[in-house]
C-alpha cells in the first residue's frame, strides 16, 4: 500500500508466493514514495488460500484523515476486545486479529495519531510490530513494536536518506539501507515525518524476543538483536549436536534449506562429509501452516526429493531445524529409506516443540505436537529412525551468544514458551 504526493493512498492485496504476486508492473500502479507491505500468513481467524479480504496491509478511515496498518505478530487479546468493541456498536469487516487496533485506534481521543497510539496500544497483548501509513506529514510513517519486542523490527537508511523499516535485516541489506541502522527497543515508536525522525518511549516489560526467530523463522543472512548472525547462530547449533550426538555414520545430510547450517556445522565437527541427499522444491512454501490436511500431504510430496546415487548404502546423519507435528520429517525420512539409506540418525537443532507459539508463529494445537507427552525414545520409534538427539534450550542460548565476550555479556531475555510452555503473560 503507497500514498502519493496528494495523499491518495493505493492498494494491492493477494494471496500466493512473492515471485507471482511482486511483477514489476505491480509497482507503476502503486504511485507514490511512501509505502508499507505486508507478508503475514494467517494465524488468526480463516486459514483459506483465497481469502484476500483478510490480507494486509487495511486501510480505515479516521477523523485524522486515512491510515494504514501493517502487522507482524498476534493479539492474544483480540477476540475478547472485538466482543466488547462489538457490544458498543463497532462492525468488523474481516476476522482478523489487526483490524482491533484500527477500531481502537478511531474511538481514541488525540488529535494526532501518535497520542491515539499511545492510548489504543495499552490495550493489546500478545505481540506485534505495526507500521502505520498516515497523511499527516508529521506522521508519514509510524514503526511500533510490543512491550516485549517479540517480534523483530528494525531500522535503516540509504546514503541517499531514505528510510526504511523491515522484520528482517537481509531485507534492508537488499534496498541498501545500511545506515543507522538498528532494532527497535521493546515498547519503542519511531516517527518518520517530513525531514526527520523521532522515537518516542511507551511502557515497556522485560525483554522476550522469539528465539524460534534464530532456529527457523528469519533468513539465515539477517542479523539479529543488532549482532548476531543468523546463520552463524545456527551453524554453532550444528556443531553442538556434533558435540552432543556423535553417531558413526558416512554422510550428513541437511533438510533444506533450514537445516542447512546446522548440517554444515555438524559435518565440520564430527569430520563426516556433507552431502546435499535431499533437493527442495522452492514452488513448495512452509507445510506445516498449510490449511487442509489434503493441501499439506500434497506439499509434502513435492517438496522433497531423495537422491538414491547420494544415499544409497549409507548410514545417514539427517539434520533438520525442528520437528513440529511430525508429518513432514516422518515422510522425508521414509524417502531416504526408500533412496537406499541403511541407516537415518536424524538430529534437531532445537528442543522438542512441546507446546503452542500464540505470538505469531502459526504452530498447531499442542495435542497434534508429536513432542508434547512423548518421549525421544517414543518420537523416534514414530519417525522410523535409527536413533534421535534434540539440541538442549541452554545449547540454542549458547549458540545464539557465540564466542565474542560482548555478545555473552548482554542480558539477552527470550521467549522460549514453545519449548517450556512458559508464556509470559496470558495467551488466548
Amino acid at each position: 500500500m503507497t500514498r502519493d504526493d496528494q495523499g491518495h493512498f493505493h492498494e494491492y492485496r493477494a494471496v500466493g508466493r512473492e515471485a507471482d504476486i511482486f511483477e514489476n508492473t505491480l509497482f507503476s500502479q502503486l504511485p507514490g514514495r511512501d509505502g508499507i507491505a505486508q507478508n503475514r500468513y494467517s494465524t488468526e481467524g480463516p486459514k483459506e488460500k483465497d481469502n484476500t479480504r483478510d490480507q494486509g496491509p487495511f486501510l480505515s478511515h479516521t477523523s485524522l484523515g486515512e491510515v494504514a496498518v501493517a502487522h507482524n505478530g498476534n493479539l492474544t487479546n483480540a477476540r475478547e476486545l472485538r466482543r466488547k468493541l462489538s457490544a458498543t456498536g463497532a462492525i468488523f469487516a474481516t476476522q482478523t486479529d489487526t483490524e482491533v487496533i484500527q477500531h481502537l485506534i478511531a474511538r481514541a481521543e488525540g488529535s494526532t495519531l501518535v497520542d491515539r497510539l499511545k492510548r489504543a496500544l495499552p490495550q493489546l497483548q500478545g505481540a506485534y510490530a505495526f507500521l502505520f501509513l498516515s497523511r499527516r506529514s508529521e506522521e508519514r510513517l509510524i514503526a511500533v513494536q510490543d512491550p516485549y519486542a517479540i517480534r523483530p523490527l528494525t531500522i535503516g537508511h540509504t546514503r541517499e536518506g531514505v528510510w526504511y523499516v523491515a522484520s528482517e535485516t537481509c531485507a534492508l541489506d537488499a534496498l541498501g539501507a545500511t545506515g543507522s541502522r538498528r532494532d527497535l527497543r521493546p515498547g519503542e515508536m519511531a516517527i518518520f515525518g517530513k525531514d526527520r525522525v523521532r522515537f518516542e518511549q511507551l511502557p515497556a516489560r522485560e525483554r522476550r524476543f522469539c528465539i524460534f526467530e534464530y532456529i527457523y523463522f528469519s533468513c539465515p543472512d539477517s542479523v539479529l538483536e543488532g549482532d548476531v548472525s543468523v546463520y552463524a547462530a545456527r551453524k554453532r547449533m550444528g556443531q553442538y549436536l556434533a558435540e552432543c550426538y556423535p553417531v558413526e555414520a558416512d554422510i550428513v545430510v541437511p533438510v533444506p534449506d533450514s537445516g542447512v547450517p546446522a548440517a554444515l556445522g555438524y559435518a565440520e565437527r564430527s569430520g563426516i562429509p556433507y552431502e546435499l541427499g535431499l533437493i527442495r522444491s522452492h514452488h513448495i512454501g512452509r507445510t506445516f501452516i498449510e490449511p487442509t490436511k489434503e493441501q499439506n500431504d500434497l506439499a509434502l510430496l513435492l517438496k522433497h526429493r531423495a537422491s538414491a546415487a547420494v544415499l544409497s548404502g549409507k548410514r545417514v546423519v539427517l539434520v533438520d531445524d525442528s520437528i513440529v507435528k511430525g508429518n513432514t520429517s516422518r515422510k522425508i525420512i521414509q524417502k531416504v529409506r526408500d533412496a537406499g539409506a541403511k541407516e537415518v540418525h536424524l538430529r534437531i537443532s532445537s528442543p522438542p516443540t512441546t507446546h503452542s507459539c500464540f505470538y505469531g508463529i502459526d504452530t498447531p494445537d499442542r495435542r497434534k505436537l508429536i513432542a508434547a507427552g512423548r518421549s525421544v525414545e517414543e518420537i523416534a520409534k514414530l519417525l522410523g529412525v535409527n536413533s534421535l538427539g534434540y539440541l538442549t534450550l541452554e545449547d540454542v542460548r549458547r549458540a545464539i551468544r557465540g564466542s565474542s565476550e560482548q555478545t555473552k555479556l548482554l542480558d539477552r531475555g527470550y521467549c522460549d514458551a514453545c519449548f517450556t510452555g512458559e508464556y509470559f503473560h496470558e495467551a488466548a
